[in-house]
């Protein structure tokens, strides 16, 4: 057999090697939420208790608006998440250093895959301009601060 064969060969096996490896290791029980059994909470029941703070940023207070018309049917009211729906963006894996503002940016313009979750993708959001999501991740910003996230 030449070398190329034989890189290929060492590329399968090893590919074939990661795949099992990766289908081995223990689910990310951060990343999923348990699943509701029937004496659960209902589906669309709010995923995490949210504190609000006692007051808002202007900018804050126009991208809680925006939050409520175009994210809330999802994400819940004051972004605590739905039981069944869409995951809680008062939530540490939303923090800043992981979840930069521009993530947000993206995920409304172009959708996200589901990658944390097991909601299901999320699609791209229609009838929000850049700064209408500022004033949202402003909004979701000051909430996550008042919830200990930062």
């Amino acid at each position: 057999m030449n070398t190329r064969g034989h890189l290929v060969g060492v590329a399968l096996v090893a590919g074939f090697g990661l795949a099992i490896w990766q289908f081995m290791q223990p689910e990310d029980e951060i990343a999923r939420p348990a699943p509701t059994s029937m004496n659960g909470p209902a589906q669309g029941a709010p995923i995490v208790e949210v504190r609000l703070p006692a007051q808002l940023s202007p900018e804050a207070t126009i991208g809680k608006r925006a939050f409520e018309a175009k994210c809330a049917e999802c994400h819940g009211a004051n972004a605590a998440g739905q039981d069944g729906v869409a995951p809680p963006l008062i939530h540490r894996i939303y923090e800043p250093s992981h979840h930069a503002d521009e993530a947000f940016q993206l995920a409304v313009r172009t959708g996200v895959r589901a990658h944390h979750w097991s909601f299901g993708n999320m699609p791209p959001v229609d009838g929000l301009t850049r700064a209408d999501v500022q004033n949202i991740v402003r909004y979701v910003r000051e909430v996550q601060r008042e919830n200990g996230i930062d």
